[in-house]
């Protein structure tokens, strides 16, 4: 994913058995300093990208207790250590003079679900918007279409909230008319960013940005993956493991090329692989995992410091499938989604697939590596998830959105459930309706749970508040 940009400006534009923990189940690497909260800062719940939380989810008692229309697409939503939901959204209409497919920054009430302040960004080309995090004062770190990377802090006032950019990094010199993509802090203080083309960079504590290039005619379509000693950058023609020096100037440790298929596949927006990288296992962050996009897609598992091949095997035992998000991962495990023939808006995609279409029947399987082995332990093709769900390491629920079993007929129209699925045995374990697509349609958004089991999702056209 920054995948999503596509889809939201498009969208903008046409209107073995839970029981015990899982081995080495070490805690997650990806909490880095600098950030408001661990588990609710960064879009894919950690910097290792691992999608999981140390938080518990609605669960079996959840339900919609709360929603509002805040006007637009709300693709990550982060909660900060003062309790208040804020989205990165695309609005349908906003700014001065309006225009379509505007970022907008959205404060909600923590209670009601409603818009308390909203704060419209620069509009690039695409929104590089939608990958950001909550630095350690609350504010929002995102990129804006100047070529900024800006910090927006929300703000009581006699007068209500009010959300401001206190703080502006220029690193346009370095990216030129592109677009930023990926946007990260590491360990060290520096924030990493990634643009659609291929530049990489880093902004040092105290101001100095250097960059490089990857490979030309590589694009960069997903988000930055952070651990303790390096970064993983995934193109849509290999990944790369990358670290920066005392310069900060990002340099590569190792390139890992992929099978990226003859086209893309349906239910992909890019022709390359659509997963962010995932970081797990031993220490937390030894190994690193991707799904390719051949024909037959395999999940990959490489250790993190040589990109040696840890082990591989298919990422689902039925043909065709594939995904566009980004594995889960606990301790040695690994959940992956397929949107294999999921159907994104015809301007968000780019170039044509092959099939050019195909039903979205759904899919999630559970893969461990068990000595040096990577292992199925589970695989079901009753959920058809239509959001990046959250894997809750408290209460071993893998938590989303769904649509209900597949028929034949147009894919988003019906009922919008949420979901609760058992990470040891893949089992349904909760069910609850909260919306109807194509009012509710949840467009393969990022959820975030936060404190008391609330998951907080956006749909195309609602902020929805799902609470026990």
């Amino acid at each position: 994913m920054n995948r999503l940009t596509r889809v939201l400006s498009s969208v903008a534009a046409v209107a073995l058995c839970f029981g015990a923990a899982p081995a080495a189940a070490a805690p997650p690497a990806g909490t880095v300093p600098g950030v408001a909260t661990a588990w609710t800062s960064l879009m894919h719940g950690d910097a290792a990208s691992t999608d999981s939380t140390g938080l518990r989810g609605p669960g079996t008692s959840g339900h919609l207790a709360a929603s509002s229309v805040p006007g637009g697409v709300c693709a990550a939503t982060f909660v900060g250590s003062d309790g208040f939901p804020v989205s990165l959204c695309t609005a349908y209409l906003a700014g001065d003079p309006p225009q379509v497919a505007t970022p907008v920054v959205t404060l909600f009430d923590p209670d009601t679900a409603r818009v308390m302040a909203t704060l419209p960004l620069t509009k690039g080309g695409l929104l590089g918007g939608v990958y950001g995090y909550l630095d350690e004062k609350n504010r929002v770190v995102v990129a804006d279409g100047s070529g900024s990377i800006v910090h927006v802090g929300h703000h009581r006032t006699a007068n209500g909230w009010r959300l401001s950019v206190d703080h502006r990094v220029d690193i346009s010199k370095q990216i030129g008319d592109d677009q930023v993509a990926g946007l990260a802090p590491d360990f060290h203080g520096r924030i990493w960013f990634a643009t659609s083309k291929g530049v990489l960079g880093t902004v040092g504590p105290q101001g100095p940005i250097a960059a490089t290039h990857l490979p030309r005619g590589e694009r960069i379509g997903n988000g930055l993956t952070v651990r303790r000693d390096g970064v993983s950058v995934l193109t849509t023609h290999a990944l790369y493991e990358m670290r920066a020096g005392d310069d900060g100037v990002p340099r590569r440790v190792w390139r890992h090329a992929y099978d990226r298929g003859p086209a893309r596949k349906p239910g992909q927006l890019t022709w390359g692989s659509g997963t962010t990288p995932t970081y797990f296992g031993p220490n937390g962050d030894s190994w690193v995992a991707i799904v390719d996009s051949a024909t037959v897609p395999r999940l990959y598992v490489l250790d993190s410091d040589s990109g040696d091949t840890v082990c591989s095997m298919r990422a689902f035992t039925r043909s065709p499938q594939g995904t566009e998000n980004s594995p889960m991962a606990w301790g040695d495990s690994l959940v992956i989604p397929s949107t294999y023939g999921y159907q994104y808006p015809p301007m968000a995609v780019t170039g044509q697939s092959r099939p050019s279409t195909a039903p979205f029947t759904g899919a999630m399987t559970r893969i461990d590596v068990v000595d040096g082995r990577c292992t199925r332990v589970w695989e079901n093709y009753r959920d058809r998830m239509a959001t990046l769900p959250r894997l809750s390491r408290a209460d071993g629920l893998i938590h989303g959105l769904a649509y209900g079993p597949y028929r034949p007929g147009p894919q988003q129209v019906g009922p919008v459930n949420y979901v609760g699925v058992d990470f040891g045995t893949g089992a349904r374990v909760a069910t609850r309706k909260v919306g109807d697509a194509p009012i509710d349609e949840p467009m393969q958004l990022t959820g975030m749970i936060g404190p008391a089991g609330v998951l907080w999702q956006g749909t195309v056209t609602r902020m929805l508040k799902i609470a026990p």
